[in-house]
C-alpha cells in the first residue's frame, strides 16, 4: 500500500494546534480534535440571498458586498422600475427608476449606479445616489440590449440592438453627457462588457459568438476568443482580470480574462441566461435571470482555507 511518507518523503505532522500560518498543500493530524488538516486552495459558486422580486433582463452594478440589482421583466411597468441593494447576504428595496426598462445598460456602484438604453430602443440615462435615480444625459443612439462598464462619471455603453445588423456604436459618459467612442470591429447585442472607459471589455454576444474586443479609451482591438459562444450572460471585473458568467447557450459556464487568453472556471449552480453580475473576477455576484424569471443570487470566492478531511 502506497503511504503518504512514501509519495511526500515525510510524515504527516503530529500537532496538538493547527499551525498559526500554514503553507499551501501542508497536511497534519490535530491530536486535540482528533482530525487530520490540510491547507488548501478554494474556489466556487454559493448561494447568496435571493432577490425580492423575481426577473430578466435586469442591469447591475457594485461589487459582492455591494451590489445594485434594477430594472428588469416580466413585462410590467412595476418590475420595470424596482431596484434593490445587496449587504453581501440580502437585498433590500431602494428608490425606484424613473422610467421602466429591461435589457437595459448599468454600471458603477451601490451609491453611484448608471443605468441607460433600453428594449427596443431607448436613450434614456440615470443616475442613482444610493437612494433615488435622476434624469442624466441621453444616449447618443437609443439602443436596447446595450452593455456598459466603467463608473458614473466615467461609463462606457457597448453594442446593442435586437436583431441584425447590430450596433458597433459605443458612447462615453463623463457624468452629464453621451460622445461618441470608437466602433467595435464587430456589432453585437446582449454582449458581456466589464472594465473601465479606458479599458473596457466586450466578449460574446449575439448573434452568438466567442469573439472577445478590449478598448483603450479610442479603439477596440481584438482579444482572446471565449471557450464557448454566447450572449446575455453577466460581466465582471477588470480587462486583465475578468469573468463572465451565464448566458444563452452557455448557461452553467463562467470563464476567467487575463487580458489575453480565456479559461474555464468554477460551473455555476443554476444555469440561467439574462442575468445580471457584479463584482470582480474573484468576488463575483450574479443573479436574476432565467428562464423562468429567477430571483437566485450566487457569489464566486476563491483563497486559502483549512480543511478537515473525513472518510466516507
Amino acid at each position: 500500500m502506497t503511504e503518504y511518507i512514501g509519495i511526500n518523503g515525510q510524515q504527516i505532522e503530529i500537532r496538538s494546534a493547527d499551525p498559526t500560518n500554514p503553507t499551501l498543500g501542508q497536511i497534519w493530524y490535530n491530536t486535540t480534535s482528533s482530525a487530520l488538516k490540510g491547507y488548501q486552495f478554494f474556489a466556487g459558486w454559493a448561494t447568496g440571498g435571493n432577490l425580492g422580486t423575481a426577473r430578466t433582463s435586469l442591469a447591475g452594478a457594485g461589487t459582492q458586498t455591494a451590489g445594485l440589482a434594477f430594472g428588469g421583466t416580466p413585462p410590467s411597468p412595476v418590475v420595470g422600475l424596482l431596484t434593490e441593494e445587496y449587504d453581501g447576504s440580502s437585498w433590500t428595496a431602494g428608490g425606484n427608476l424613473g422610467t421602466a426598462r429591461y435589457d437595459l445598460g448599468g454600471c458603477g456602484t451601490q451609491t453611484a449606479g448608471l443605468g441607460f438604453g433600453k428594449y427596443p430602443a431607448g436613450a434614456q440615462t440615470e443616475e442613482y445616489d444610493g437612494s433615488s435615480w435622476t434624469a442624466g444625459g441621453n444616449l447618443g443612439t437609443a439602443r436596447g440590449k446595450i452593455a456598459g462598464c466603467g463608473t458614473q462619471t466615467a461609463g462606457l455603453a457597448i453594442g446593442g440592438g435586437f436583431s441584425p445588423p447590430a450596433d458597433v456604436a459605443t458612447e462615453e459618459y463623463n457624468g452629464t453627457s453621451w460622445t461618441a467612442g470608437g466602433n467595435l470591429g464587430t456589432g453585437r447585442y446582449s454582449t458581456m462588457g466589464f472594465g473601465t472607459q479606458t479599458a473596457g471589455t466586450a466578449a460574446g454576444g449575439a448573434p452568438n459568438t466567442v469573439a472577445t474586443e478590449e478598448y483603450d479609451g479610442t479603439s477596440w482591438t481584438a482579444g482572446g476568443n471565449l471557450n464557448s459562444a454566447g450572449s446575455k450572460g453577466a460581466g465582471a471585473g477588470t480587462q486583465s482580470l475578468g469573468r463572465v458568467s451565464g448566458g444563452t447557450n452557455r448557461t452553467t459556464s463562467s470563464e476567467t480574462y487575463n487580458g489575453t487568453s480565456w479559461t474555464i472556471s468554477s460551473n455555476l449552480n443554476t444555469g440561467r441566461q439574462r442575468l445580471a453580475g457584479a463584482g470582480t473576477q474573484s468576488l463575483a455576484l450574479i443573479f436574476g435571470g432565467g428562464p423562468p424569471a429567477s430571483n437566485a443570487t450566487e457569489e464566486y470566492s476563491e483563497g486559502n482555507s483549512t480543511k478537515t478531511f473525513t472518510t466516507s
